[in-house]
Protein backbone atom coordinates (compact mmCIF):
# COMPACT_ATOMS: atom_id res chain seq x y z
CA UNK A 1 0.00 0.00 0.00
CA UNK A 2 1.32 3.53 -1.04
CA UNK A 3 1.32 6.49 1.22
CA UNK A 4 -1.72 8.10 -0.52
CA UNK A 5 -3.31 5.24 -0.81
CA UNK A 6 -2.98 4.65 3.23
CA UNK A 7 -4.23 8.19 3.76
CA UNK A 8 -7.27 7.60 1.94
CA UNK A 9 -8.34 4.31 3.68
CA UNK A 10 -7.35 5.99 6.94
CA UNK A 11 -9.90 9.36 6.10
CA UNK A 12 -12.65 6.97 4.67
CA UNK A 13 -12.71 4.70 7.45
CA UNK A 14 -12.28 7.75 10.08
CA UNK A 15 -15.56 9.41 8.65
CA UNK A 16 -17.33 6.10 8.55
CA UNK A 17 -16.74 5.46 12.11
CA UNK A 18 -16.61 9.05 13.09
CA UNK A 19 -20.34 9.61 11.81
CA UNK A 20 -21.71 6.46 13.39
CA UNK A 21 -20.54 7.15 16.94
CA UNK A 22 -21.94 10.88 16.50
CA UNK A 23 -24.80 9.75 16.09
CA UNK A 24 -25.07 7.53 18.93
CA UNK A 25 -23.56 10.45 21.77
CA UNK A 26 -25.60 13.41 19.96
CA UNK A 27 -28.92 11.00 20.78
CA UNK A 28 -27.39 9.78 24.39
CA UNK A 29 -26.46 13.46 24.98
CA UNK A 30 -29.75 14.86 23.85
CA UNK A 31 -32.21 12.63 25.94
CA UNK A 32 -29.62 13.37 28.97
CA UNK A 33 -29.11 17.27 28.29
CA UNK A 34 -25.54 16.95 28.88
CA UNK A 35 -23.62 19.45 27.18
CA UNK A 36 -20.25 17.07 28.18
CA UNK A 37 -21.63 14.32 26.30
CA UNK A 38 -22.80 16.93 23.33
CA UNK A 39 -19.70 18.67 23.42
CA UNK A 40 -17.81 14.97 23.08
CA UNK A 41 -20.53 13.91 20.15
CA UNK A 42 -19.19 17.07 18.01
CA UNK A 43 -15.94 16.47 18.86
CA UNK A 44 -15.98 13.23 17.30
CA UNK A 45 -18.07 15.02 14.38
CA UNK A 46 -15.69 16.89 13.53
CA UNK A 47 -13.15 13.94 12.99
CA UNK A 48 -15.11 13.11 10.08
CA UNK A 49 -14.77 16.85 8.69
CA UNK A 50 -11.15 16.61 9.42
CA UNK A 51 -10.69 13.01 7.75
CA UNK A 52 -12.81 14.80 4.90
CA UNK A 53 -9.20 17.19 4.58
CA UNK A 54 -7.36 14.18 4.67
CA UNK A 55 -8.46 12.61 1.57
CA UNK A 56 -8.52 15.77 0.03
CA UNK A 57 -4.69 16.49 0.98
CA UNK A 58 -4.08 13.23 -0.12
CA UNK A 59 -5.17 13.99 -3.63
CA UNK A 60 -3.50 17.30 -3.91
CA UNK A 61 -0.36 15.78 -2.36
CA UNK A 62 0.18 13.16 -5.26
CA UNK A 63 0.28 15.47 -7.85
CA UNK A 64 3.47 15.57 -10.14
CA UNK A 65 6.18 18.04 -9.50
CA UNK A 66 5.30 20.94 -12.25
CA UNK A 67 6.95 23.71 -13.39
CA UNK A 68 5.28 25.90 -10.50
CA UNK A 69 5.95 23.24 -7.49
CA UNK A 70 8.97 21.76 -8.85
CA UNK A 71 9.56 20.38 -5.15
CA UNK A 72 6.13 18.71 -5.34
CA UNK A 73 3.12 19.50 -3.56
CA UNK A 74 3.50 16.81 -0.63
CA UNK A 75 2.85 20.24 1.90
CA UNK A 76 -0.67 20.10 1.20
CA UNK A 77 -0.47 17.38 3.78
CA UNK A 78 0.60 19.96 6.42
CA UNK A 79 -1.97 22.63 5.03
CA UNK A 80 -4.34 20.17 5.46
CA UNK A 81 -3.11 19.32 9.20
CA UNK A 82 -3.14 23.51 10.14
CA UNK A 83 -6.88 23.14 8.71
CA UNK A 84 -7.56 20.31 11.19
CA UNK A 85 -5.99 22.34 14.16
CA UNK A 86 -8.10 25.39 13.37
CA UNK A 87 -11.06 23.37 13.43
CA UNK A 88 -10.40 21.93 16.11
CA UNK A 89 -9.94 25.43 18.11
CA UNK A 90 -12.96 26.60 16.91
CA UNK A 91 -14.98 23.55 18.04
CA UNK A 92 -12.82 24.09 21.61
CA UNK A 93 -14.18 27.68 21.72
CA UNK A 94 -17.48 26.69 21.56
CA UNK A 95 -17.63 24.20 23.97
CA UNK A 96 -15.65 25.89 26.68
CA UNK A 97 -18.14 28.92 26.52
CA UNK A 98 -21.53 26.92 26.51
CA UNK A 99 -19.84 24.67 29.45
CA UNK A 100 -19.53 28.52 31.45
CA UNK A 101 -22.39 29.28 30.67
CA UNK A 102 -24.40 26.37 32.04
CA UNK A 103 -22.14 26.02 35.14
CA UNK A 104 -23.30 30.03 35.75
CA UNK A 105 -27.18 28.39 35.77
CA UNK A 106 -26.46 25.68 37.59
CA UNK A 107 -27.85 23.99 34.77
CA UNK A 108 -27.90 19.84 35.44
CA UNK A 109 -27.70 16.99 33.22
CA UNK A 110 -29.12 13.28 34.44
CA UNK A 111 -27.14 10.62 33.01
CA UNK A 112 -28.61 7.18 31.98
CA UNK A 113 -27.49 3.64 31.98
CA UNK A 114 -27.33 4.20 28.07
CA UNK A 115 -24.77 7.50 28.28
CA UNK A 116 -22.49 4.58 30.13
CA UNK A 117 -22.19 2.23 27.26
CA UNK A 118 -22.33 4.52 24.23
CA UNK A 119 -19.68 6.49 26.08
CA UNK A 120 -17.79 3.15 26.92
CA UNK A 121 -17.64 1.95 23.13
CA UNK A 122 -16.40 5.54 21.64
CA UNK A 123 -13.49 5.37 24.10
CA UNK A 124 -12.55 1.63 22.52
CA UNK A 125 -13.12 2.60 18.87
CA UNK A 126 -11.67 6.03 19.08
CA UNK A 127 -8.54 4.48 20.60
CA UNK A 128 -8.31 1.54 17.91
CA UNK A 129 -8.49 4.28 15.58
CA UNK A 130 -6.08 6.80 16.81
CA UNK A 131 -3.22 3.66 17.69
CA UNK A 132 -4.21 2.50 13.75
CA UNK A 133 -3.57 6.36 12.53
CA UNK A 134 0.03 6.65 14.74
CA UNK A 135 1.21 2.78 13.13
CA UNK A 136 0.10 4.25 9.25
CA UNK A 137 1.48 7.89 10.26
CA UNK A 138 4.46 6.28 11.34
CA UNK A 139 4.82 3.73 8.64
CA UNK A 140 4.68 6.13 5.75
CA UNK A 141 6.29 9.11 7.51
CA UNK A 142 2.80 11.18 6.97
CA UNK A 143 1.91 14.07 9.51
CA UNK A 144 -1.39 14.39 8.13
CA UNK A 145 -2.50 10.65 9.01
CA UNK A 146 -0.52 11.38 12.38
CA UNK A 147 -2.58 14.64 13.31
CA UNK A 148 -5.46 12.85 12.26
CA UNK A 149 -4.33 10.09 15.04
CA UNK A 150 -4.24 12.96 17.81
CA UNK A 151 -7.72 14.33 17.01
CA UNK A 152 -9.00 11.04 17.84
CA UNK A 153 -6.66 10.54 20.64
CA UNK A 154 -8.05 13.22 21.87
CA UNK A 155 -11.40 12.44 21.60
CA UNK A 156 -10.97 9.14 23.39
CA UNK A 157 -9.92 11.13 26.49
CA UNK A 158 -12.48 13.49 26.43
CA UNK A 159 -14.93 10.60 26.53
CA UNK A 160 -12.47 9.16 29.68
CA UNK A 161 -13.41 12.16 31.34
CA UNK A 162 -16.96 12.43 30.48
CA UNK A 163 -17.73 8.87 31.76
CA UNK A 164 -15.82 8.98 34.99
CA UNK A 165 -17.52 12.31 35.41
CA UNK A 166 -20.99 10.23 34.50
CA UNK A 167 -19.76 7.65 37.20
CA UNK A 168 -19.11 9.85 40.20
CA UNK A 169 -22.85 11.48 39.72
CA UNK A 170 -24.16 8.26 39.88
CA UNK A 171 -23.20 7.08 43.69
CA UNK A 172 -23.22 10.79 44.80
CA UNK A 173 -26.09 13.46 44.92
CA UNK A 174 -25.94 17.37 44.64
CA UNK A 175 -23.33 16.99 42.04
CA UNK A 176 -24.79 19.96 39.53
CA UNK A 177 -21.85 21.47 38.34
CA UNK A 178 -20.01 17.98 37.24
CA UNK A 179 -21.76 18.51 33.58
CA UNK A 180 -20.51 21.45 32.87
CA UNK A 181 -16.98 20.78 34.52
CA UNK A 182 -16.50 18.24 32.60
CA UNK A 183 -17.57 20.10 29.56
CA UNK A 184 -14.82 22.67 30.38
CA UNK A 185 -12.40 19.53 30.25
CA UNK A 186 -13.43 18.13 27.02
CA UNK A 187 -13.16 21.89 25.71
CA UNK A 188 -9.14 21.73 27.27
CA UNK A 189 -8.31 18.42 25.64
CA UNK A 190 -9.40 19.36 22.32
CA UNK A 191 -7.19 22.72 22.57
CA UNK A 192 -4.67 20.54 23.03
CA UNK A 193 -4.79 18.78 20.47
CA UNK A 194 -4.90 21.55 18.31
CA UNK A 195 -2.04 23.01 19.55
CA UNK A 196 0.50 20.11 19.55
CA UNK A 197 -0.92 19.11 15.25
CA UNK A 198 -0.42 23.21 14.72
CA UNK A 199 2.72 23.38 16.40
CA UNK A 200 4.13 20.61 14.54
CA UNK A 201 2.92 21.51 11.00
CA UNK A 202 4.05 25.26 11.21
CA UNK A 203 7.63 23.85 12.37
CA UNK A 204 7.70 21.98 9.31
CA UNK A 205 7.01 24.12 7.32
CA UNK A 206 9.05 27.14 8.50
CA UNK A 207 11.99 24.59 7.95
CA UNK A 208 13.48 22.03 10.52
CA UNK A 209 17.37 21.41 11.70
CA UNK A 210 18.17 17.37 10.64
CA UNK A 211 17.84 14.89 13.61
CA UNK A 212 21.17 14.02 15.24
CA UNK A 213 20.55 10.50 14.79
CA UNK A 214 20.07 11.60 11.20
CA UNK A 215 23.23 12.81 10.69
CA UNK A 216 25.32 10.21 12.64
CA UNK A 217 23.91 7.73 10.50
CA UNK A 218 25.21 9.43 6.88
CA UNK A 219 28.52 9.54 8.30
CA UNK A 220 28.50 6.59 9.26
CA UNK A 221 27.57 5.46 5.64
CA UNK A 222 29.83 7.89 3.99
CA UNK A 223 32.84 6.13 6.22
CA UNK A 224 31.90 3.08 5.38
CA UNK A 225 33.44 3.36 1.56
CA UNK A 226 36.09 7.07 2.46
CA UNK A 227 37.75 6.44 5.41
CA UNK A 228 39.45 9.71 5.10
CA UNK A 229 37.82 11.92 7.42
CA UNK A 230 35.57 14.45 5.01
CA UNK A 231 34.83 17.01 8.02
CA UNK A 232 31.38 17.00 7.10
CA UNK A 233 29.36 20.07 8.71
CA UNK A 234 26.69 22.63 7.80
CA UNK A 235 23.59 20.24 7.50
CA UNK A 236 20.23 21.51 6.18
CA UNK A 237 17.33 19.96 5.78
CA UNK A 238 14.63 21.01 3.21
CA UNK A 239 11.15 18.96 3.65
CA UNK A 240 8.54 19.04 0.88
CA UNK A 241 6.67 16.44 2.52
CA UNK A 242 6.69 14.12 -0.69
CA UNK A 243 10.21 14.70 -1.18
CA UNK A 244 13.34 16.17 1.24
CA UNK A 245 16.11 17.99 -0.22
CA UNK A 246 19.56 17.65 2.31
CA UNK A 247 22.35 20.40 2.15
CA UNK A 248 25.31 19.55 3.13
CA UNK A 249 29.70 20.54 3.51
CA UNK A 250 32.26 18.50 2.95
CA UNK A 251 36.19 19.11 2.93
CA UNK A 252 38.95 17.64 0.81
CA UNK A 253 42.79 18.17 0.77
CA UNK A 254 43.64 21.48 -1.53
CA UNK A 255 45.97 19.30 -3.99
CA UNK A 256 42.02 18.10 -4.92
CA UNK A 257 40.90 17.65 -8.47
CA UNK A 258 37.80 19.70 -9.58
CA UNK A 259 37.15 15.99 -11.35
CA UNK A 260 37.61 13.80 -8.02
CA UNK A 261 35.79 16.17 -5.86
CA UNK A 262 32.85 15.59 -8.09
CA UNK A 263 33.26 12.44 -8.25
CA UNK A 264 33.40 11.72 -4.52
CA UNK A 265 30.23 14.65 -3.81
CA UNK A 266 28.05 12.73 -6.42
CA UNK A 267 28.69 9.48 -5.28
CA UNK A 268 27.57 10.21 -1.88
CA UNK A 269 24.82 11.91 -3.26
CA UNK A 270 23.87 8.85 -4.99
CA UNK A 271 23.93 6.81 -1.80
CA UNK A 272 22.01 8.91 0.21
CA UNK A 273 19.37 9.35 -2.51
CA UNK A 274 19.44 4.99 -2.56
CA UNK A 275 19.46 4.56 1.36
CA UNK A 276 17.75 7.38 3.28
CA UNK A 277 14.96 8.49 0.31
CA UNK A 278 16.25 11.97 -0.31
CA UNK A 279 17.63 14.17 -2.69
CA UNK A 280 21.15 15.92 -1.61
CA UNK A 281 23.62 18.81 -2.82
CA UNK A 282 27.10 18.87 -1.23
CA UNK A 283 29.17 21.98 -1.07
CA UNK A 284 33.29 21.37 -1.51
CA UNK A 285 35.50 23.17 0.86
CA UNK A 286 39.21 23.12 1.14
CA UNK A 287 40.93 21.28 4.08
CA UNK A 288 42.72 24.06 5.93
Amino acid sequence: MTKIKAQVLEGILSVIVNAALFAAKLWVGMLTGSVALIADAWHTMSDSLTSIFVVIAAKLASRKPDKEHPFGHGRWELIASILVAFVLGVIGYEFLTDSIERFQHKQEAVYTTMAIVVTAISIVVKEILSQYAFYLGRKYNNPVITADGWHHRSDSLSSVIVLIGILITRFAAGLWWMDSVLGMFCALAIFLAAFKIMKESVSNILGEEPKKELIEEIIAEIKKTYKDDLHLHHFHLHNYISQKELTFHIRLEKNETIENGHKIATEIENMIEERFNMVSTIHLEPLK
